[in-house]
């Protein structure tokens, strides 16, 4: 049996300069982050006629080209894999739709899976870059490159989307001392309920193609976030790089009305009288995880104990895309 995984991410700075609609014009820069929560694929020969496909549905097509799964089916087609007597399982450490660049994860992993079915190598960038041309170019998603390119990299990373479609890749630099006190004053919650981060963008890249001055200038000033976010961090200002999330959620939230709503901005302006120094949507918007940078957890989470949020825990700069088995 072969086991693949791929690290879901948060992003630290830049978020949404790397949809194509706007890099290509303009250059995109962001900092991203593997964190400690996974896709998992696995697969393995079977005996039985079909192929067998096992994720929130269970299908047993009789060749990939009858595939339902989108990405499943395209990754076959790729690969010009027909793929019978084999087995094909999927799972995660959280959820699809709750910002987490799952779907990039999932692409990056399942390719991972069947390069090495075929004793076939790649390396990081041609997994991302294979997974964003299955993903942006063959099934026409309005999405950005960001969550290919963390889930096969890994760990903190900056890149920079260039306008040729190259893509470079380079570490934060970050001290240990930084990286922990920044894991240490994060923290994220579960606003509990999900949404499709390919609608949430649509609007965003339409008006992007229609070349939207109001659209352009905001990623403009995101971008360069981004880059004061990169400089805060390294230089280990960490009260100034939660500062600078509260501005990037302004942003955000301006590009479209549906990135927040009044319970979100509610629990949102709690955080804020109760020690948190920045924070935001994970994602496009609307549902998933918010994330905070605050210096004393505890009283955040008191303040935030009747929202029903549910928090969760993780480890920043977590490997890239893998294999554990063999």
């Amino acid at each position: 049996m072969i086991i693949t995984r791929s690290p879901l991410r948060i992003t630290l700075g830049g978020g949404g300069t790397d949809l194509p609609s706007y890099y290509r014009e303009h250059g995109g820069f962001l900092i991203s982050a593997a964190i400690d929560q996974y896709v998992y694929i696995s697969i393995h020969d079977t005996f039985e006629k079909d192929l067998i496909i096992k994720y929130s549905q269970m299908e047993r097509p009789a060749c990939s080209a009858d595939v339902k799964h989108p990405i499943i089916r395209e990754v076959l087609r790729f690969l010009a894999m027909d793929a019978p007597h084999v087995e094909i399982n999927s799972m995660a450490d959280i959820q699809s739709g709750t910002g987490l660049g799952s779907s990039g994860s999932f692409t990056t992993a399942l390719l991972s899976a069947l390069h090495t079915y075929k004793n076939e190598f790649v390396n990081p960038e041609q997994l991302a870059r294979e997974a964003c041309y299955i993903e942006i170019d063959q099934l026409k998603e309005p999405i950005g490159k960001q969550d290919q390119y963390i889930a096969a990299y890994g760990g903190i990373t900056c890149f920079d989307f260039c306008k040729d479609d190259t893509v470079k890749a380079v570490p934060l630099n970050i001290t240990p001392e930084t990286l922990y006190n920044l894991e240490d004053n994060l923290i994220f919650f579960y606003t509990g309920f999900t949404r499709n981060a390919s609608q949430m963008l649509e609007g965003q890249n339409t008006k992007l193609k229609k070349k939207d001055a109001d659209m352009v200038k905001n990623l403009h000033f995101v971008k360069e976030l981004g880059v004061c976010s990169k400089l805060a961090l390294e230089k280990g200002n960490l009260d100034d790089f939660g500062k600078l999330l509260d501005v990037h959620w302004e942003h955000k939230k301006a590009r479209d009305v549906d990135t927040s709503n009044p319970k979100i901005d509610e629990i949102y302006a709690l955080a804020l009288k109760n020690g948190a120094l920045g924070g935001k949507l994970i994602g496009a918007g609307g549902g998933g995880f918010l994330m905070f940078y605050c210096e004393n957890k505890m009283c955040l989470r008191k303040a935030l104990s009747g929202t029903g949020l549910r928090e969760i825990r993780v480890r920043l700069g977590a490997e890239g895309t893998k294999t554990i088995s063999p």
